[in-house]
């Protein structure tokens, strides 16, 4: 009789451990694989970002572009940032006031 009880005790005793080390396996593998997905959130957040600042900066070029066509446009654009002048133009640069 006793026999028969430490064997049952026993089985029980294995059968516990092998439940208890697959259910902490699959435990493991979940708290990973949501790990993955929470840091996948972030990037995606992150990266959306980037890309409405690449969406914006890409209008802002195109619209510049466009305005690169329009021969006035690039003259005053010389004119202001290179200092170019027409023959017998005098260029006079004022200071901006700082508030």
């Amino acid at each position: 009789m006793r026999k028969g009880l430490y064997k049952a005790k026993r089985r029980f005793v294995m059968l516990s451990v092998f439940f208890i080390g697959i259910l902490s396996l699959f435990v493991g593998t979940i708290f990973q694989d949501w790990m993955t997905i929470m840091s996948n959130k972030q990037d995606m957040k992150s990266l959306s970002n980037y890309y409405t600042q690449l969406l914006e900066e890409e209008e802002s070029l195109t619209s510049e572009v466009t305005k690169l066509h329009d021969n006035d446009y690039v003259a005053r654009y010389a004119r202001e940032k290179y200092m170019y002048s027409l023959p017998g133009e005098i260029i006079i640069k004022i200071p901006e006031e700082e508030n």
